[in-house]
This record gives C-alpha cells, sequence and structure tokens, in this order.
C-alpha cells in the first residue's frame, strides 16, 4: 500500500493538485485496505489502483480507483462502527465529493472516489 500512496503523491504533484494529497492518500488507503480485508481477492489476482486527473483545461479534479478480482461489493455499515471496524467507507465519504462501485469487464469490480472542481469541499464549506 506504500507504493500506492507514494504514486499517488507523486501524480498529484505532477498535475498540480497537491492540495488535495491528504485527504485522496486517507481515501486511497481506505479503499484499498476495504479490498485487501473484505474482497477476498484470490491470490494469484492483484488490486490494481489508478489515479486520473480531471482536466477542464487544467487538472483541478481527481478520481481514484481501487481495481479487484472479487463481485463482493462494499457497503457502508448501518449503526455506530466499533473502534476497530466499520469507519472506512463513513471516511471516504466525509472527504471525496463522490464515491461508488462499477462492475469490470471479466471478473471483479472498481470502487472510485472523485474529487470534483466544482461544488467540491470548498463549495460546501468543508476543509480537506
Amino acid at each position: 500500500m506504500g507504493l500506492a500512496r507514494l504514486e499517488l503523491r507523486k501524480a498529484l504533484a505532477g498535475w498540480g493538485l497537491s492540495a488535495l494529497e491528504d485527504s485522496a492518500v486517507l481515501v486511497l488507503s481506505e479503499l484499498v485496505t476495504n479490498a485487501v480485508l473484505h474482497a477476498r481477492v484470490p491470490p494469484d489476482r492483484e488490486i490494481e489502483t489508478r489515479f486520473l486527473p480531471m482536466v477542464l483545461p487544467d487538472p483541478d479534479g481527481l478520481r481514484i480507483e481501487v481495481h479487484d478480482a472479487s463481485d463482493l461489493r462494499p457497503y457502508r455499515r448501518t449503526g455506530v462502527p466499533d473502534a476497530c471496524d466499520g469507519r472506512g467507507l463513513l471516511i471516504v465519504d466525509a472527504l471525496a465529493d463522490a464515491w461508488g462501485v462499477a462492475d469490470r469487464v471479466g471478473v471483479g469490480k472498481l470502487v472510485w472516489a472523485l474529487w470534483q472542481p466544482t461544488g467540491g469541499a470548498e463549495a460546501r464549506g468543508r476543509s480537506d
């Protein structure tokens, strides 16, 4: 997971999106952790991360994707999470402008998180 975080930091710096670094790295960590702990990916399959800048006309938004080979979809737990479990998607929901799950071609799914250039955290009065 450390390599994925490093790659994200480098990409954000290259795109001039370092202001998103803290929230984006934390969301990436939560999504990868969910894939490792809950997706039950077979040993011969990998978890893949992708980072995509939103370019309008300059990079000012971000999409993070975590791909895995499991069809088991993540969900926000109802009720109060305990001290050690159940907070990951609550954190993702609080830090990203949007997130969701999509099917992939072939096996598995991808979980994505998005920071939009307009209507994002600053527009809602939230600081990341």
